[in-house]
């Protein structure tokens, strides 16, 4: 379980939160409300107040490249080191069996990241991300640049890792999206956090 108490940072209301393992809270708001501040601060990317723990252990207690493992990261733009997709990866066999169910073509490790579409660059670093099997996803705006038939390969990833035990924490501005992969809600606004049923 991932549990969030009193969470503080500069632009972001205090907030306290959990989330048990396979449910997902979806975190809406207008822009500037605090929402990715909020994924950054809980995945230690970001100075912040307040207690983060995991399963009890707390975040201020683990090396940040051991919290990310299982408190992973994907940020609305992602970053890439590397010319291409594959060399992003330990293993690019691991990527082979999440590129068909995200609608990626098969040979796309090898192509120049500077040539692919951002919704191509979101999908893989999900991807990436995935690939070290964390127990937490921290998502900002995932299907944002996709168009339909990509959004539904995307939730429906995400609807069978939460039922294999995978936490979701969704930033998203898309309602329908909320209701259709969240448990609950938490809503920023005019400096303030609430969770409600989805």
């Amino acid at each position: 379980m991932l549990t969030v108490e009193n969470l503080k940072r500069l632009g972001m209301p205090a907030i306290t939160l959990s989330l048990d393992a396979g449910a997902c809270l979806a975190v809406m708001g207008p822009s500037g409300s605090g929402k990715t501040l909020l994924l950054r601060a809980i995945a230690d990317l970001d100075p912040s107040e307040g207690v983060v723990a995991f399963n009890g252990q707390n975040k201020a207690e683990v090396p940040a490249p051991e919290w990310r493992r299982k408190i992973a990261y994907i940020a609305a733009e992602p970053g890439w080191w590397a010319d291409t997709p594959s060399e992003h990866f330990r293993d690019w066999s691991t990527a082979q069996p999440l590129l068909e169910a995200l609608l990626l073509p098969a040979d796309i490790g090898n192509a120049p990241i500077t040539r692919l579409s951002t919704g191509e660059r979101q999908r893989l670093a999900l991807i990436r991300s995935l690939a070290g099997n964390p127990k937490v996803l921290l998502l900002d705006e995932p299907t944002g640049p996709l168009d339909a038939a990509s959004t539904q390969a995307v939730e429906t990833l995400l609807n069978q890792r939460m039922k294999e035990g995978t936490a979701v924490l969704l930033s998203t501005h898309d309602a329908a999206q909320a209701s259709r992969l969240a448990d609950n809600t938490l809503k920023l606004a005019n400096g303030a956090a609430e969770v409600v049923a989805a």
